[in-house]
């Protein structure tokens, strides 16, 4: 699998994401909405952004080693924050680079008015290729 990720240049340049993901491969992996919870599906960090982040990004990991995906095979995100501001983007993009380093995947992020819990703040959404 290949997944060539672009930014054209009468685009400009992006620094968190790609414009343009073209993936070769044999398989889709759609990895549904991942939430900040442990392992007994209780919600880690009420309020607190960066420890939702971290935990939602740590669990698509763990959801796309499931099934048999890289991050690096990831083609996009769909990123959704309870209350978006953009003073979320450097937190959202330091959880993020922990699952992905350089690897820069599609992405939207897309604000709501809420998500499943009360106090949930973001759920993360994938596709790869592999």
């Amino acid at each position: 699998m290949t997944v060539e990720l672009l930014n054209p240049s009468d685009l400009p340049t992006p620094q968190t994401y790609s414009h343009v993901a073209i993936a070769t491969g044999t398989k889709l992996v759609f990895i549904a909405g991942q939430e900040p919870e442990d392992l007994q599906g209780n919600l880690v960090g009420p309020g607190d952004l960066a420890v939702q982040a971290r935990l939602t990004f740590a669990n698509l990991g763990r959801a796309l080693a499931a099934a048999g995906a890289r991050p690096d095979q990831v083609t996009r995100l769909g990123i959704y924050l309870v209350g978006y501001l953009r003073e979320h983007q450097p937190i959202i993009q330091e959880a993020r680079q922990e699952l992905f380093g350089d690897h820069k995947p599609v992405d939207v992020m897309i604000g709501v008015a809420a998500l499943a819990r009360p106090e949930q703040l973001i759920e993360v959404e994938a596709t790869a290729v592999i």
